[in-house]
C-alpha cells in the first residue's frame, strides 16, 4: 500500500518533481528566486549542480518504487510522467495546490475524474495543453478580442535541432491511436498523421499533421469552440513526410506496447544543441479572427517550462488574480487573460497578434 505523504506548509518549498529533467531544469532556473524549491526525482544526485545554482535542495522520489516519500510543501509541479497519478493522489490528499504539464489527452480526461470525484481543497491545474498551457492560455486572449470562440486552430513546427526531454516525445505513443475531437459542433473520430497541410508558422513554410493534444478536449468545455485542431509539423519537410509515410504503413499501431516504446522515441527524440520553438494560433469568433505566432528562441522546453511557471503563479495566486477555489482549474480559464502576454514576454516567449486573411487555409483544411 503506497504511503506518499505530503502537507501543505505555505512557507514551505515548490516541489518540482522531475525538477532536474531537461523542462524541469528549464523550471527550476525560471523560479529561482520566487520562491524556495525541492527537486524530487529518481536520481537526485544527478541535480547536485542546479541545487548550487538555483539553491534548492534535491530528494529521491522514484514514481515506479514504491517507497513512501514525505515532505511539507506549498505548492508541487508536476514535470514527469506519472502513469499511478502518485503526486495527484498525494496532493489531493494533502490540499497542496497541484500544476501538471506533461499528461497526453486520456490522462488528462483521467485526472480531472479523479479531482472531480475527490474532495479537493486545493486547485488542481492540468496544464498539459501544448507548451505547457501556452496554446491554451493564448487561444484564451483571442477568443476575448474577437468575442469568443468558434474555431481553434493550432499548427506547431517542431525544431529538430532543439533540445528534448524523453517525456516531451510523449506523443509518439499515440501516433497508432485514433482519437476524437469536435469538428462543426460534432465528435468526429481523426486519425493521427492526417489531413495534411502546408503554411506558414512564424518565417518558415512548414508542413503539418494532425496529432492529439490535450486543447482539441479541453478547449470545446472552457472556450465553447465547435471545431479545434491541431497539427505538428518538423523543420525537416522530409522528416514529416516519412513520419507520415511510416504511419501509412501501420506501423505505430503495429508497434504498440513496452516493447517497442524504446524505438518509437529513438525517431524522435535526438537532444540537440538547441531550436526555436514557434506555434502558430488562430481563433474565429463572432468579432472576426486572430492569429498569433508564439515564439520562444530558448526552445519548446523553456517554452514548456514558462507555462508551468504561469501556470503555478495562477494556483498560488501570484498574477494578480485571487487563486482558484479548490478543485479543477484549467489554464484557458484565467480571470485576466490580457495579462498573460506580458507575463509570457517576460520570460522571453514573444506574441504576434495579426488579423488573420478572410479564409485561413489551416481552417478549410479541418
Amino acid at each position: 500500500m503506497n504511503t506518499d505523504q505530503l502537507m501543505h506548509d505555505p512557507d514551505g518549498p515548490v516541489l518540482l518533481v522531475g525538477g532536474y529533467g531537461t523542462v524541469g531544469t528549464e523550471f527550476a532556473r525560471a523560479a529561482h528566486g520566487r520562491w524556495p524549491l525541492l527537486l524530487a526525482g529518481r536520481s537526485p544526485g544527478k541535480a547536485a549542480d542546479l541545487c548550487r545554482e538555483v539553491s534548492a535542495e534535491a530528494r529521491r522520489w522514484d514514481l515506479a518504487d514504491p517507497e513512501p516519500f514525505r515532505a511539507a510543501v506549498r505548492a508541487v509541479v508536476s514535470l514527469v510522467n506519472d502513469p499511478d497519478d502518485r503526486v495527484l493522489r498525494a496532493s489531493l490528499a494533502a490540499g497542496v495546490p497541484y500544476v501538471d504539464v506533461t499528461r497526453w489527452t486520456a490522462r488528462v480526461q483521467r485526472a480531472a475524474l479523479l479531482v472531480s470525484v475527490g474532495s479537493p481543497t486545493a486547485p488542481a491545474l492540468l496544464s498539459s495543453g501544448w507548451m505547457g498551457g501556452v496554446v491554451p492560455l493564448v487561444a484564451a486572449v483571442l477568443a476575448g478580442r474577437v468575442g469568443g470562440a468558434e474555431s481553434v486552430d493550432t499548427a506547431i513546427r517542431y525544431d529538430l535541432a532543439d533540445r528534448s526531454g524523453a517525456d516531451s516525445v510523449e506523443f509518439m505513443d499515440r501516433l497508432g491511436v485514433d482519437f476524437e475531437v469536435l469538428q462543426d459542433g460534432r465528435d468526429t473520430v481523426v486519425s493521427p498523421l492526417s489531413g495534411a497541410r502546408t503554411l506558414d508558422i512564424g518565417p518558415d513554410r512548414t508542413k503539418v499533421v494532425r496529432i492529439d493534444t490535450p486543447e482539441q478536449f479541453t478547449l470545446p468545455l472552457t472556450l465553447g469552440a465547435r471545431t479545434v485542431t491541431t497539427r505538428l509539423g518538423f523543420s525537416s519537410a522530409s522528416t514529416t513526410s516519412a513520419l507520415v509515410a511510416l504511419g501509412r504503413t501501420g506501423f505505430f499501431r503495429r508497434a504498440r506496447g513496452e516493447f517497442w516504446r524504446p524505438l518509437r522515441r529513438r525517431i524522435l527524440h535526438s537532444p540537440g544543441e538547441g531550436g526555436t520553438a514557434t506555434v502558430r494560433i488562430e481563433v474565429r469568433g463572432p468579432g472576426g479572427a486572430l492569429t498569433a505566432t508564439v515564439t520562444d528562441a530558448r526552445g519548446q522546453s523553456h517554452m514548456t517550462a514558462v507555462g508551468g511557471l504561469l501556470g503555478l503563479r495562477r494556483v498560488l495566486g501570484d498574477d494578480g488574480a485571487p487563486a482558484p477555489g479548490a478543485g479543477l482549474a484549467l489554464p484557458e480559464a484565467h480571470p485576466l487573460p490580457e495579462t498573460v502576454l506580458s507575463a509570457l514576454a517576460a520570460e522571453g516567449v514573444v506574441v504576434d497578434i495579426v488579423p488573420s486573411p478572410a479564409a485561413s487555409s489551416l481552417r478549410a483544411a479541418a
